[in-house]
């Protein structure tokens, strides 16, 4: 994404975020549960599920919510099982999208990605018809304005794979996913705090959409992440 306008983007999407915070917090649950299912409850012992509890503690989730559904993962309180699901698919222009799911009925939820595909202008694709156009990675994103000398020199001698400054200021750092929280740790420890701090599929390579095109690959896009089963949506479009 780099020479794009990361920093109109993530302020879109931050403010998308904010207006369903409802939605954010069922994401951030069905994360914690999955995590917690997975690798324990131990939070020293299982990476996932700490950065799922720190997404939850960013939405402002209260500390007993949190561990509650924790205990469900886990066993010690009866909860609902998820599976995590992947669909892949084409957009507008064949923008690459990404959609992971987490769902208790299955069949439900290929039906509706199917149907928003179909309805807004997409097509749904096969499993790694789109994935191998991104790659799985730690990403944190600084405002304008933020020194990039220093952000470079902590991010790399934490293990950070790369630092971009976007066109707009924007400074993005790289990470493998391994080393997410090893550098976002140490970037916070020297006083710089990220806008954006995720690990996210990060398209290798963009597609430029403008005019209708860009305004119809955003209502497939709010379409898709406003489904219920929705956990995160990833493309590869310059809107």
């Amino acid at each position: 994404m780099a020479g794009h306008s990361k920093w109109a983007n993530i302020q879109h999407r931050k403010g998308r975020q904010d207006e369903k915070r409802g939605k954010v917090w069922t994401r951030v649950i069905r994360e914690i549960m999955v995590a917690a299912r997975q690798g324990g409850g131990d939070l020293s012992a299982n990476p996932r599920l700490r950065l799922a509890v720190a997404q939850a503690k960013a939405a402002n989730m209260p500390a007993d919510t949190i561990k509650r559904n924790i205990d469900k993962a886990t066993g010690n309180l009866e909860g609902v099982s998820y599976e995590e699901i992947r669909y892949e698919g084409y957009g507008i222009s064949g923008a690459a999208i990404i959609i992971d799911t987490m769902t208790d009925n299955k069949v439900r939820t290929v039906a509706e990605v199917r149907h928003a595909f179909s309805k807004y202008g997409g097509s749904m694709g096969t499993a790694g018809s789109v994935a191998f156009q991104f790659k799985h990675v730690g990403q944190l994103v600084f405002a304008p304005g933020t020194s990039e000398d220093k952000v470079m020199e902590v991010a790399l001698e934490a293990g950070a794979e790369d630092v971009i400054t976007d066109e707009d200021g924007a400074i993005e750092v790289l990470t493998a996913y391994a080393d997410f929280e090893t550098v976002r740790n140490a970037l916070e420890a020297a006083g710089l705090k990220p806008e954006l701090a995720e690990v996210t599929m990060r398209p290798e390579n963009t597609i430029d959409l403008a005019g209708d095109d860009a305004a119809k690959m955003q209502k497939l896009l709010d379409v898709l992440e406003d489904l219920d089963d929705t956990q995160a949506v990833f493309h590869n479009a310059s809107l």
